[in-house]
């Protein structure tokens, strides 16, 4: 997904001056509290901070009150606009240079939780767009689908797990318009994908951390229309909603009940969760218990299941002993190379073959991920490459590629509750590049592992909108999956 809050068709006509149509920058919901800085250029003149305003559902708001907004959802599909005020309004058709500059944090994302009572530390989102941008009043037209895709075959009693997939996957097309709610669910069933489905609520639920009675009508429809199946329900823990101070405890507490309620309402038999910090899972359980609902612990890269952070988790759930705790088994832990799509992206970036090889090179070692990520800055900077060109792919690129052994999954088999089958590309041959698909089906497969494999397709982190179709590619994912179940079947 580009990494951008404007795009070609972002520059509106507007009485007050002219208006820039934002897209948020990210893959879920959030707070306009996350939006930190935003600077505009018009035809090489830096405007005044005084003379932008942020309108959203009707509400204006200056730059310097955006930290301030921690109840204001600016949801995945909105766009907002930014007004310029200017002395003569522009004219449909007017063509101007514009560059923005933003700065977001990521509320759920902690780095280092506050002291003393202060604000902690949270990943940041850097923008920078530079455009030659022509004034419309309309958002431009998605693109036409391909449709044309030979059913799967059929799932076998002897096929070990179910397939299905996470709605991320679709996260840039979504974000962009291309889909709602239903004519995503629609795509879905369409190319034969499923039937688990899998949400991420602070992308898909437009009243986030809420759930209206829309939405439930509109689910149980789409789920008795299509035959899908709830697998997961994605639950995040904004612990940086407020830029003055993180949640307290009973804040997590009441933030988590929520999406708790939100899952059993429509149906999840399973949260994945961020958190398991062991006082406020011992406060969850018995909410937990109450809707019988799993907990999921997410193992993302870089960490795999013998990760010092992970052991600690799983000395928590030995300790509390409870059958409803478990782990997401998430394979971007376990990638032999990085993927191809990353490796455009920051080429696209600026990056030439030697920057690309030191790269992969960094990334192979055994270092921890903030030293490779630290040694990659300094190699960049001794280039005289300024690290911020490549956004928050630098760190995104150490952050989602682990290279923990698939075996290791093993080790945790009967407490994985929940597969992110994640994966960036689908080469000619029908294999993933960068990810052994043949050999984790097979470790999980002799680990006895009976539950869901959701597809996740990642790509949208690194590639441009369009660039593929991401549902076209979990198709072609399934299939490789299937293949590779099939495969070790008796004859």
């Amino acid at each position: 997904m580009p990494n951008g809050l404007i795009a070609e068709d972002s520059l509106r006509v507007h009485p007050d001056g002219l208006a820039l149509s934002l897209t948020l920058p990210w893959y879920r919901s959030l707070w306009l509290s996350s939006v930190g800085t935003l600077k505009v250029t018009i035809d090489g003149v830096e405007v005044s901070a005084a003379d932008i305003a942020f309108e959203l559902n009707g509400s204006r708001y200056s730059l310097d009150q955006l930290p301030e907004q921690s109840e204001t959802l600016w949801y995945l599909q909105q766009h907002p606009l930014l007004i310029v005020r200017r002395e003569a309004p522009i004219a449909l058709g007017d063509t101007h240079d514009v560059e923005i500059v933003g700065e977001l944090r990521l509320p759920y994302m902690q780095i280092a939780p506050g002291k003393d009572g202060g604000p902690g530390m949270y990943v940041p989102n850097f923008v920078r767009q530079s455009f030659t941008l022509t004034a419309t009043d309309q958002d431009a037209a998605p693109p036409a689908l391909v449709t044309d895709i030979a059913p799967p075959p059929p799932a076998t009693d002897a096929d070990p797990f179910k397939l299905g997939l996470t709605l991320y996957s679709a996260s840039a097309e979504f974000r962009a318009g291309w889909y709602d709610f239903d004519s995503l669910l629609a795509r879905v069933a369409e190319l034969g994908i499923g039937p688990g489905i899998e949400i991420v609520a602070s992308q898909a639920l437009p009243t986030y951390p809420y759930l209206s009675p829309e939405f439930i009508s509109n689910w149980r429809a789409a789920f008795d229309k299509y035959g899908f199946d709830e697998s997961s329900f994605g639950a995040n823990l904004d612990m940086g909603r407020r830029r003055d101070r993180d949640m307290t405890d009973d804040e997590e507490f009441e933030f988590s009940e929520i999406l708790f309620r939100d899952a059993a309402a429509l149906g999840f038999p399973l949260v994945r969760i961020q958190s398991a910090n062991p006082t406020l899972l011992r406060r969850l359980l018995p909410i937990a218990e109450e809707l019988n609902l799993k907990l999921a612990y997410e193992i993302h890269a870089p960490m795999g299941p013998n990760a010092p952070a992970v052991m600690k988790v799983r000395e928590v759930y030995d300790e509390l002993d409870s059958p409803l705790l478990g782990f997401v088994a998430d394979f971007s832990s376990t990638m032999h190379a990085m993927s191809p799509t990353l490796l455009r992206a920051v080429q696209r970036a600026g990056l030439d073959d030697e920057a690309l090889a030191m790269l992969q090179k960094i990334w192979a070692t055994d270092a921890s991920m903030q030293e490779r990520q630290q040694e990659f800055i300094g190699y960049l900077k001794s280039r005289d490459f300024d690290p911020g060109r490549l956004g928050s792919f630098a760190h995104l690129a150490f952050n989602m590629h682990g290279h923990v052994a698939p075996q290791e999954w093993a080790d945790i088999m009967p407490q994985i509750m929940h597969v992110h089958a994640k994966f960036y590309d689908i080469d000619e041959t029908g294999q993933e590049p960068a990810i052994d698909y043949p050999e984790l089906v097979r470790v999980f497969v002799e680990g006895g592992y009976r539950g869901y494999w959701s597809s996740e397709w990642e790509g949208h982190a690194f590639a441009e909108l369009g660039e593929v179709d991401p549902l076209v590619l979990v198709r072609k994912q399934h299939d490789l999956i299937r293949r590779s179940m099939r495969e070790l079947q008796p004859a």
